[in-house]
């Protein structure tokens, strides 16, 4: 693998990551920038579309503007006392390349094939969208061996079935991550639920299907410790991936986002949910549906980034540390 991650200027060496975050070239959590995928052990990717939201367009700047706002990102995570980059072998990757900008069905294949490339190389994936819909083709890349399971911090299910005459929207990957055997919904618990219905149709699915519903009732009733251990014990020892959708935190804090319900998790909470998850079996997550055009601020992009970099510390633990290698995990 061929990327910089230190160098000299006229003789004196220097480290990108600690040079000051207004410098360089904007890169997830300022890490290297990786033209190939040998080496490496934890892929950071962009997928730039929105092709699949249902109302609100915007998210397809989300990775340029987790990009931008991950620069704030430091190497030692302290809620988690540990440093990933000390761990393993870590690079931004670009964004997924897409032939075309209009046809979502050729969009779904290309993610799938860029994924499919990054699970044979042995890379991890941690990935900036984009809308919901992109987490299914991400499955059919690293998921078809065998399916995962999932944690997932959301307001909504996203398991509908065919909304305004198309199954291909961010309302329904994993409704169809579930029916083509990419995901185990006896593995999968959905956390953050709430917001008003117009048909049951994606609660009852997940629900028949054997996944753990968290409405955000039970979640503030019974609190971040609780959550944790369901969590803990439906995913299990099994391989694991995170999906966050920021519209699972209350919209004070993400805005920017192209469904917002009121009455979320706060990023407090967010933070405190994901430590308790050390020692699972990750194999992956991403970050979704920020979309800056409807956060002028700039907060949403910064607590995609911040979720961004939790996620990454954890699967860094999970797959690298504590005497754990690249040749030594499952």
């Amino acid at each position: 693998m061929n990327y910089k991650k230190r160098g000299t200027v006229d003789g004196v060496e220097y480290e990108p990551m600690k040079e000051p975050r207004y410098a360089e070239i904007a890169t997830f959590m300022r890490a290297p920038l990786a033209d190939s995928l040998d080496g490496l052990d934890i892929g950071l990717i962009g997928v730039p579309t929105d092709l699949g939201v249902t109302n609100r367009p915007g998210a397809r700047h989300g990775p340029r503007e987790i990009r931008n706002s991950s620069s704030l990102m430091r190497g030692f995570n302290l809620g988690m006392r540990m440093n990933p980059y000390e761990l393993c072998r870590i690079a931004d990757v670009g964004d997924v390349r897409f032939s075309s900008r209009y046809d979502l069905e050729t969009q779904v294949a290309e993610i799938a094939n860029f994924y499919r490339l990054v699970h044979e190389a042995g890379v991890l994936p941690v990935s900036a969208g984009g809308d919901h819909f992109i987490t299914y083709p991400i499955f059919k890349g690293i998921a078809a061996e065998r399916p995962v399971g999932m944690i997932h911090i959301d307001a909504h299910t996203d398991t509908w079935g065919e909304v305004y005459g198309s199954k291909f929207t961010h309302a329904a990957p994993f409704r169809l991550a579930v029916e083509n055997g990419l995901l185990d919904p006896e593995r999968t618990i959905q956390i953050g639920i709430r917001g008003g219905q117009n048909q049951m149709d994606g609660i009852n699915f997940s629900e028949k299907h054997g996944m753990r519903v968290v409405f955000m009732e039970e979640f503030a009733k019974a609190g971040v410790e609780a959550i944790i251990a369901e969590a803990r014990r439906v995913v299990g020892n099994g391989p694991t991936y995170i999906s966050f959708d920021v519209d699972g935190l209350d919209p004070v804090y993400t805005p920017g986002t192209g469904t917002p319900e009121i009455g979320g998790i706060s990023t407090l909470d967010a933070q405190r949910f994901l430590y308790g998850l050390r020692g699972l079996n990750l194999v992956g997550g991403d970050v979704v549906e920020v979309a800056p055009p409807y956060d002028p601020t700039g907060n949403t992009a910064l607590v995609g980034a911040s979720m961004m970099f939790e996620i990454l510390c954890l699967i860094a633990d999970s797959q690298f540390g504590a005497g754990r290698s690249r040749t030594s995990r499952a």
